[in-house]
């Protein structure tokens, strides 16, 4: 039984949606550090007022007195990716929801990390969230659901496959077979072996 359910995570649903030139437009990625465990409470703001935002959760399990609860955390703690304007910004800082506003210089980069987030998050695997992640050997899925996608493979009693958002150092990771996967730099017919 959840304690609360999930937040939108997502506002708008089309938010991640083609964006061919992010630095011409007027808004812009911001990656909000939030005050503690203010992430739901400021993506309900930001829902509230319209302003575009993203706050990927995941679902933590436990036992409590011989129930299984459960909760929806931030993947990625203390923090919400707002995209909007710079009255987008202040707005959310009117909020006393955000600790600081951190001004994002490669919004391609951001965009292409947080896109890969939302496409893992998509597909319903179980998703853990990764801090300070340590360099990895670079892999490709190639075969499945995530075709194409660039990553890290990291074993944790079982392989996952790490998604970064190199902005913060952190990133998400899901499960993966071997098979699925190949080296970045290695040819097209040569997979990883589990």
């Amino acid at each position: 039984m959840p304690l609360l359910p999930a937040e939108l995570q997502v506002y708008p649903h089309s938010l991640f949606d083609a964006r061919e030139d992010l630095e011409a437009g007027d808004e812009r990625w911001w990656v909000v550090h939030t005050r503690a465990r203010a992430e739901k409470a400021l993506a309900r703001r930001c829902l509230k007022s319209g302003t575009s935002y993203f706050l990927p959760q995941f679902e933590k399990k436990w036992r409590q007195g011989g129930r299984v609860l459960c909760s929806y955390r931030p993947l990625f703690s203390g923090y919400v990716f707002v995209f909007g304007n710079d009255e987008a910004r202040c707005n959310v800082l009117a909020t006393n929801l955000a600790a600081c506003v951190l001004r994002v210089e490669d919004q391609g980069q951001l965009h292409r990390d947080l896109q890969q987030v939302y496409r893992v998050m998509q597909e319903g695997k179980s998703l853990a969230p990764e801090d300070r992640l340590q360099p990895g050997s670079p892999v490709e899925i190639a075969y499945g659901p995530f075709a194409g996608m660039e990553g890290k493979v990291i074993f944790r009693n079982k392989m996952r496959f790490v998604v970064e958002v190199r902005f913060l150092q952190q990133g998400v990771s899901v499960d993966m077979e071997g098979w699925m996967l190949r080296r970045s730099d290695a040819p097209a017919s040569a997979c990883l072996i589990a």
